[in-house]
């Protein structure tokens, strides 16, 4: 009889999780290489590399999904911390009053569709009611990436278009635990308490940043480029953690913890986080295609696309009109009105709660066909409108 030699399965496993990371970060790399050859954007070959390497696949990764998994989190807490750092407290206060109106268009616009497609396929109202948060939020993940890749973060239109995923993201501060309540069946006075903290949170996050803004900056600041990375990383995924434990998303803690910081501990931090973004972001894009079994595509493929023209078409329509409100070009309401297109993490986000609680079978499958399509198809529409 053999004796186990302790240890020798931990060291198995470590060995398994690096070659499969190495292999991962490669795949990242060999993509990048691509997209910047053809003049395409990185993140739909992202994608695709992930769904190449998920479910299913015969090179599928086994070891080291928990491990991408958490980076693909801290990739999109790091995207939406360097977009907060672009903007001071100031620009995306006027921002948000000029851009509420059309807030409310495109959570109208943008939500019935997918409430109404889902009772259309004959689902339950809980589950309709998902698959309009679904359609509804735009992935600040993915435009993040996009316009800091193709270098539009200057641009006049992107302070529109961060203003309205700003807004969704409040959106999802009510949403998220009215949907938790629904799938658990919790009591009416329950709801009320979990929405009253998600925006009790979201208010406080606001204040700070928007009157202390300035203090914190000049506290925080450091002359050692170690001691400021470690400062801002730790405040960032402080903030993050605990909006998402009040059930405020964590990339919202972290896009206001960015907008705090301004001067020049914004400029120093953009230049120290940014190749950290890059990585971390990668693995979200990667993570995301991993989790997708491309078996179950096929069957959803027609209500997916269904949902992906109707909704596309009124996510630029609300991209273009709020742009043309705030006196931008016509050029400029073009970008704005692709950039809205894609869909990603708060999408899935949304999926996973309702196939965890067994709502609809084919929640998951739509839901992962249609957000495949409208991240690719979107980032090639943000690549080529102009």
């Amino acid at each position: 009889m053999s004796v186990p030699v302790p240890g020798v399965l931990a060291v198995s496993s470590v060995s398994t999780v690096l070659i499969e990371l190495g292999a991962v970060l490669l795949v990242l790399a060999l993509s990048g290489r691509l997209a910047a050859r053809v003049g395409l954007p990185s993140i739909p070959l992202y994608l695709l590399a992930g769904l190449a390497m998920g479910e299913g696949s015969p090179i599928a990764l086994q070891a080291s999904t928990s491990f991408i998994g958490i980076g693909a989190d801290l990739g999109v807490v790091l995207l939406l911390l360097l977009l907060g750092l672009e903007y001071t407290p100031d620009e995306l206060s006027a921002g948000m009053r000029s851009t509420w109106r059309a807030g409310v268009v495109d959570l109208g616009a943008n939500f019935t569709p997918g409430l109404v497609g889902g009772l259309l396929l004959g689902w339950g109202g809980v589950a309709s009611f998902l698959l309009g948060g679904i359609t509804y939020i735009t992935s600040s993940g993915v435009v993040a990436k996009l316009l800091a890749d193709l270098e539009r973060l200057g641009n006049r239109e992107t302070g529109t278009v961060l203003s309205l995923l700003v807004m969704e993201d409040i959106v999802m501060a009510v949403y998220l635990p009215v949907a938790g309540v629904l799938l658990v069946g919790s009591s009416f006075t329950d709801a009320s308490l979990s929405v009253l903290l998600a925006l009790a949170v979201v208010a406080a996050a606001l204040m700070v940043a928007f009157r202390l803004g300035t203090h914190v900056s000049r506290l925080l600041d450091s002359s050692s480029p170690e001691l400021l990375l470690l400062t801002i990383l730790g405040f960032t995924f402080l903030a993050a953690g605990i909006a998402d434990k009040a059930r405020v998303s964590a990339a919202v803690g972290a896009f206001l913890i960015g907008v705090m910081l301004s001067g020049q501990i914004a400029v120093k931090g953009r230049e120290l986080l940014a190749p950290i973004r890059d990585v971390f972001g990668g693995l979200f894009f990667i993570f995301f295609g991993l989790r997708i079994d491309p078996a179950e595509l096929p069957p959803v493929l027609l209500p997916a696309v269904a949902l992906g023209v109707v909704t596309a078409a009124t996510k630029v329509g609300t991209g273009w009109w709020a742009a043309r409100r705030a006196g931008i070009g016509v050029r400029g309401r073009r970008r704005a009105a692709a950039a809205l297109v894609p869909r990603g993490e708060f999408s899935i986000v949304i999926a996973g709660l309702g196939t965890a609680a067994g709502v609809e079978g084919e929640l998951g499958p739509v839901t992962a066909c249609y957000v495949l399509l409208l991240a690719i198809g979107g980032s090639l529409a943000v690549r080529f409108v102009r």
